[in-house]
C-alpha cells in the first residue's frame, strides 16, 4: 500500500512520461509535490523502486519507467507508455539529459553505533544520493547497526554519508577504525594525551584509548533515512 505522497509521485511520472520517455526533474517532482527538499523526492522514489512500481534504468541520467500502478489506476496506459519506451530504448535514440540527479556512492556495509563490529566492504554495491547531500572530496555510504549514536538523530538502520578523511576536528562524529581491525561510528575527542569515542547514548560508555589505537577512516556529513 502506497502512502499518498508515494501515490502522488507515481501519478505525476506517470502523467508526465505519457508523450516522452524522459522522467520529469527532480525540481519538477519536487514542485509539484510541494516538498521543500529534492532528497525528499529521492527517499519516495527509492520506496517505489522497492515496491517495484517504477524502476529505475542503467547507464541514463532522469531514467525512470512506470512499472505498473496501483489497483484501480489506468495500467494499460502505464504499459503502452513502457512498451513505447522500451522500443524507442531498442533502437538506442537516447535523449541525453544535461545533468544526473543522483550520484552513485558505495555502499560499503554496515557499520556498528554500539559494539564495533568490522565494517564489510563491498565494491559492487552502490546508493543513488542527491548531489545535495554531497560536498567536495570522496565518499562512501555505511548503514548503521545499533542505537549508540540516537542522541545525535542517528538511528538503527540510517544510512550514513561519510566523507573519506584521515584527520577531524575535535567533536566531529567520525569512522573510527581501532586496532586495525574493529569499525565504529562515534563522536571524536580529544583529552590531553587520549582519544575519547563518544556515544550519544546515556546507557553506553565512552572509550578511552590512545592515540596510536586509532584511525579516523572519514567523517559524517548527510544522512539517509528510508520510511
Amino acid at each position: 500500500m502506497l502512502t499518498k505522497k508515494q501515490h502522488e509521485l507515481l501519478m505525476f511520472i506517470h502523467d508526465s512520461m505519457k508523450d516522452t520517455d524522459i522522467s520529469p526533474s527532480f525540481e519538477e517532482m519536487k514542485e509539484a509535490l510541494g516538498l521543500k527538499s529534492k532528497s525528499g523526492i529521492h527517499r519516495l522514489i527509492s520506496a517505489l523502486v522497492e515496491r517495484g512500481y517504477i524502476e529505475r534504468l542503467p547507464n541514463r541520467a532522469r531514467a525512470l519507467r512506470v512499472v505498473c500502478l496501483p489497483e484501480g489506476s489506468d495500467t494499460a496506459a502505464a504499459n503502452d507508455s513502457a512498451s513505447a519506451r522500451s522500443e524507442h530504448n531498442n533502437i538506442g535514440q537516447f535523449t541525453p539529459a544535461p545533468q544526473a540527479e543522483t550520484l552513485g556512492i558505495p555502499l560499503y556495509g554496515k557499520i556498528a553505533a554500539g559494539t564495533p563490529i568490522e565494517a564489510i566492504r563491498d565494491e559492487g554495491h552502490t546508493i543513488d544520493i542527491p548531489p545535495s547531500l554531497l560536498g567536495s572530496g570522496q565518499h562512501y555510504a555505511l548503514e548503521v547497526n545499533g542505537d549508540s549514536m540516537i542522541n545525535a538523530g542517528i538511528q538503527d538502520h540510517d544510512i550514513v554519508i561519510i566523507k573519506k578523511a584521515e584527520t577531524c576536528n575535535n567533536g566531529q562524529i567520525v569512522v573510527a577504525l581501532v586496532d586495525d581491525n574493529e569499525v565504529t561510528l562515534k563522536r571524536f575527542r580529544r583529552a590531553g594525551s587520549k582519544i575519547i569515542l563518544e556515544p550519544e547514548n546515556d546507557t553506553h560508555e565512552p572509550r578511552v584509548l590512545d592515540p596510536d589505537r586509532v584511525k579516523v577512516q572519514g567523517h559524517l556529513i548527510s544522512l539517509f533515512r528510508q520510511y
